[in-house]
């Protein structure tokens, strides 16, 4: 069916007369007519009965006329929320988080961004990094927060920060020895995050490179349960420095200098490849790349470290495949 033939019955059928629906759609008269003699023979049945003073519906034209209101209403519903969400007073956005960011940094974000837009809502889903990706590319999710390796094939990713991994412990914690270095660790009671998490990977490959292999004595999936663990069980922890600076602050929990290994990684905002953003979630990801995050944050930098038996060896530069990767340095890390 021509809906522009329709369109010209219904204002027709509005105005009860083809002048007054000429004028309602600012064309002639003849114009109008054509339109509407054109649907009839098309349809094969009389919408109109023209009468001396302008036109009555017939029965056909009474059913075309309910479901010509049902769609232009629709139509004008439609328009209205399609400029509602263009000026971002209308929406929904779903968001996606990896554990530590989706804990210690998006809530930032999110309450920035709904003072903005408060009749944008958001739906945010924390999980592993590995779960984040896996979201963003099946369109589970508009938008994801990553901390760890991404598919560059299926997702572009946008840099927002840089966050370093620490090794916590309760503050009264004493190890055997003056100094710390990676491979006593590797040998020590050591918690670390579950597989499939960003902390977990980067820690792994911070070690693989170094070549230790890390055993941790615990895997757990939640750094909240880490952080208690760590003072119950007088043990060590590499978390995100994001996760415990209230708990340092208060001088709740303190971290160690590894000697020969300093632990950094970029934080990523991902969304899928050819997926174009809808306004709401340009909006946030604008937002997210000037929030003081992304501009306290620095990439991590290829460094010399100094191994246990005193060599030094470069590391490859940082890219977007290993952007998880470490930066180490003989010096004492924060």
């Amino acid at each position: 069916m021509n809906f522009t033939h329709l369109f010209a019955f219904y204002e027709v059928a509005r105005a009860g007369s083809l002048s007054g629906g000429a004028q309602r759609l600012r064309v002639s008269q003849p114009a109008v007519s054509r339109e509407v003699k054109e649907l009839e023979e098309r349809l094969g049945v009389l919408l109109f009965d023209r009468l001396p003073r302008g036109v009555a519906l017939t029965h056909a034209g009474r059913l075309l006329f309910g479901y010509a209101e049902r769609i232009f209403t629709l139509a004008d519903a439609a328009r209205s929320e399609l400029r509602e969400v263009a000026g971002l007073a209308a929406g929904h956005l779903k968001i996606g988080a990896s554990a530590t960011l989706g804990v210690y940094l998006v809530p930032k974000m999110i309450a920035e961004f709904t003072t903005l837009y408060p009749k944008v809502s958001i739906e945010l889903t924390v999980t592993n990094t590995q779960g984040v990706a896996h979201g963003v590319a099946n369109g589970d999710f508009t938008l994801g927060f990553v901390e760890g390796p991404y598919d560059e094939a299926r997702l572009h990713a946008r840099h927002i920060g840089s966050d370093e991994i620490v090794l916590a412990a309760a503050p009264d914690f004493r190890h055997h020895s003056r100094q710390l270095f990676a491979r006593d660790l590797a040998a020590q009671m050591v918690i670390l995050r579950e597989p499939g998490s960003g902390t977990r990977a980067v820690v792994e490959g911070a070690y693989q490179r170094a070549g230790i292999e890390i055993i941790p004595s615990m895997s757990v999936s939640d750094t909240e349960a880490i952080k208690r663990m760590v003072v119950a069980q007088q043990a060590m922890a590499y978390v995100s420095s994001l996760s415990i600076g209230a708990e340092v602050a208060r001088g709740e929990l303190s971290t160690l200098e590894v000697a020969d290994m300093r632990i950094e990684r970029a934080l990523h905002l991902v969304w899928l490849k050819g997926r174009s953003l809808s306004p709401c979630a340009q909006a946030f990801f604008e937002l997210a790349h000037k929030h003081p995050a992304h501009a306290q944050g620095h990439s991590p930098v290829a460094r010399d470290v100094t191994h246990l038996h005193g060599s030094a060896r470069p590391f490859p530069p940082l890219n977007a495949s290993n952007a998880g990767a470490f930066a180490a340095d003989a010096a004492p890390g924060a």
